[in-house]
This record gives C-alpha cells, structure tokens and sequence, in this order.
C-alpha cells in the first residue's frame, strides 16, 4: 500500500512538472514574439500585457499536447536512471522540442510547420526552457521514490 501511495504522489509531481514546462515554455515563445514585433518592458501598453494572461496558457496547450509522446519517454527514461541533473533535462527539453520540428516537417501543408531558422530556434530554446523548468518542479527528484526502497543497507561495524 505504501509503495502505491509513492507511486501516486510521483504520477502527480510528474505531472505538475509538465505542467509548469509547458507554461514556462510557452511564456519563453510568448515574449520572443513579442520581443520580435520590437515591444520592450518600458513600450509595452496594458492590452499587450493582458494579452500575454490569455496566449500564454492557450499556447501552453499546443506545447503540451505537441510534445506530449517525446517528453513522456524521456521523463519515463530519467526516472529510471534516476537522472537529476539540469543539463540532462535542458538537453531533453530540446531534443523534445526537434522531435516536434521533425514531425511538423514531414506534413509540408501543416499550419504548425516551422521553417524559419530563427523560428527553429526559438523552438529549440522554448523546449530548453521547458526542460530546465520541468527539472525545476520534478526533475531533482526523479527516481527518489523507488532508489530509496531498493537501497542496499549498512551492515555496520563487523568488528565489534
């Protein structure tokens, strides 16, 4: 029952984590657009900014659901091994994020296809964010929950 409730509480985590990469990244392509139309902090009027409370979560969507398949093998694979560092996950957030470019590069007439250079690597960065923000709410953590029940333990001082 215990390891039921970890399994749980793990399953939830993971999914907080993806979560927040998908806003992170989301906020990440959000503003590079915006810094690309030549708005800065100090121009920005009220309705860019209230703007920016709708698309963000609304383009949060599109990245979730576009990276979904890539990001949950690669999640699945670091939990396995355990791997808790960022540039594991920054790595991974890009490598999710070129699946996607690949995948819309095959269907040539897909609204999301993406072919600008500096397009693809606002993608790419978007997808490091998502990755360094993902390891940021569940990352440093992955593994913990099976690692710790399998730990050989001490025998102790044979000596005494």
């Amino acid at each position: 029952m215990n390891r039921l409730v970890a399994y749980i509480v793990r399953f939830a985590v993971i999914l907080f984590g993806y979560a927040i990469a998908s806003l992170a990244a989301s906020a990440f392509l959000n503003i590079l657009f915006l810094a690309s139309l030549g708005y800065t902090p100090a121009q920005a009027d009220p309705a860019a900014t209230a703007s920016l409370y709708f698309s963000i979560p609304f383009v949060a969507l599109f990245v979730a659901y576009f990276g979904f398949a890539p990001a949950a093998i690669i999640i699945l694979i670091a939990e396995i091994l355990g791997r808790r560092d960022w540039l594991f996950y920054a790595l991974a957030g890009a490598l999710v994020a070129g699946v996607f470019l690949g995948l819309v590069d095959n269907i040539r007439d897909s609204v999301f296809a993406v072919t600008e250079t500096s397009a693809i690597m606002a993608v790419l960065g978007g997808g490091m964010v998502g990755g360094i923000f993902y390891w940021l709410s569940a990352g440093r953590w992955a593994g913990s929950w099976w690692k710790d029940e399998k730990a050989p333990t001490s025998p102790g001082p044979s000596g005494s």
